[in-house]
Order: C-alpha cells, then sequence, then structure tokens
C-alpha cells in the first residue's frame, strides 16, 4: 500500500495534535513546549516541520535560526533540533523526508547546517543516518550541556551529552 506524506511547516492547529501522539508513544513534550515551537516559527527563530502520513502526525524537526550551542551561533551555522519520528513509523522514509526538506532550507539560507546528537544507545539509528547523511564532527569533541568536555572530565551520560557535526552541500564540499 503507497502512504501519502506530507511535510509541512507547523500550523498552530498542530500544537494538540503534536502534544497527545507524542505522549501516546511515549515521546513525552510539554505542551507549552510545543506551543513555544509555534510562536517561535512566527517570529522567525524557529522553522518546525511537520511530517504527516496518510493525515496522521508522524513526527517532526525544528531547524533554530540562532543555536544554543556556541560555536554555532558564533558562526551562524543553524541547527536541526529535536528530531522525532512516533516509534511505529520509523524506517518508512519519514525521517529522511524531514531530514531532506530542512536541509534544502538550510542550505538555500545559510549554505550550512549543524545538529547535534546523543552518546548512547538510544542515539544509535540516529548516529548512522547523520553519518549516512554526511555529516562530520565538527572537530571539538563532546559537549555537556552545550559546553566542550574537557579531558579527564567525569560526566553524566544523559541526554546533555552531545557530539556536534556539521554538513554543507555536496556542490560545496
Amino acid at each position: 500500500m503507497d502512504h501519502k506524506l506530507l511535510i509541512r511547516q507547523m500550523e498552530r492547529s498542530d500544537v494538540t495534535v503534536i502534544h497527545q501522539t507524542l505522549a501516546q508513544n511515549a515521546i513525552p513534550k510539554p505542551l507549552d513546549y510545543i506551543a513555544r515551537c509555534r510562536e517561535e516559527n512566527e517570529s522567525g527563530g524557529r522553522i518546525t516541520l511537520t511530517a504527516y502520513r496518510d493525515g496522521q502526525f508522524a513526527g517532526w524537526l525544528h531547524l533554530l535560526s540562532e543555536s544554543y550551542y556556541p560555536y554555532f551561533a558564533e558562526r551562524g551555522i543553524p541547527e536541526i533540533n529535536n528530531f522525532d519520528v512516533i516509534p511505529p513509523l520509523r524506517r518508512q522514509g519519514i525521517g529522511n523526508a524531514l531530514m531532506d526538506e530542512v536541509e534544502r532550507m538550510a542550505f538555500e539560507k545559510h549554505g550550512i547546517v549543524g545538529i547535534g546528537v546523543g552518546l548512547y544507545a538510544s542515539y544509535g539509528s540516529a548516529q548512522r543516518m547523520y553519518a549516512k547523511r554526511g555529516y562530520i564532527p565538527d572537530g571539538r569533541g563532546i559537549t555537556y550541556n552545550n559546553e566542550v568536555v574537557a579531558p579527564g572530565s567525569s560526566i553524566r551520560v544523559d541526554d546533555e551529552l552531545v557530539l556536534y557535526m556539521t554538513k554543507i552541500p555536496v556542490s560545496h564540499a
């Protein structure tokens, strides 16, 4: 069966649908965070792309105009952020379709895009996806809470432990 996939920018009516669908799939995001994302789409600080498969919310990701990671912010590198695909719909091309569109937008405006990925096992599929898509580490090592981790440091392994990477279009490489 062919499934219809629609990728579009977040709309006001998406807020509740996203919140409910993520919660039903054990991806908890506070409703006020989702509403703030929508507001930041209106103000231009963020672009949130949503994916709908056969009319049902399937995933989303965000492009931050100004990254929270100082290295990216200082260099004007936009950051792909908060990327979720509903678990039963993974490995069906939805994530790649979202990435294709957000990369197109970032390259058109900035000529480069950055992304951070967590470093424990549940990020494994994301790590592989980004490598296959041509992302390379930014060369600064791992970060914790957006600060570079010094050699010999003891740090907690959680969602704040991240490796940041960048990608430029093949034509610019």
